[in-house]
């Protein structure tokens, strides 16, 4: 009876150390699929990243080209503005 006994005390603890096993095998599973999405994630935001980076870039172009037109634009205005000061100022005379 004693062998018994300690047949299913054994079979006992060896039901749960499996139980135990499956749990952590799956709990390993939930962490390994976090990790995988976490993976993903990073690898969006790498990706936006990249793409924001570009746009920035083209903006940033487009803005020095903006920039200089209106320079340009403010170098002829001053030069007309002069012609026609010149051109008043000799027919008031």
């Amino acid at each position: 009876m004693m062998d018994a006994n300690a047949i299913d005390a054994a079979t006992r603890r060896l039901s749960a150390a499996l139980d135990a096993l499956e749990a952590a095998t799956e709990r390993r599973r939930e962490a390994d699929r976090g990790e995988e999405t976490l993976a993903e994630q990073i690898q969006t935001l790498g990706t936006d990243r990249s793409r924001l980076a570009a746009d920035l870039d083209t903006q940033t172009a487009r803005s020095r080209r903006l920039e200089a037109t209106n320079r340009e634009v403010v170098r002829r205005l001053d030069v007309a503005v002069d012609t026609i000061r010149y051109v008043l100022e000799a027919h008031d005379h």
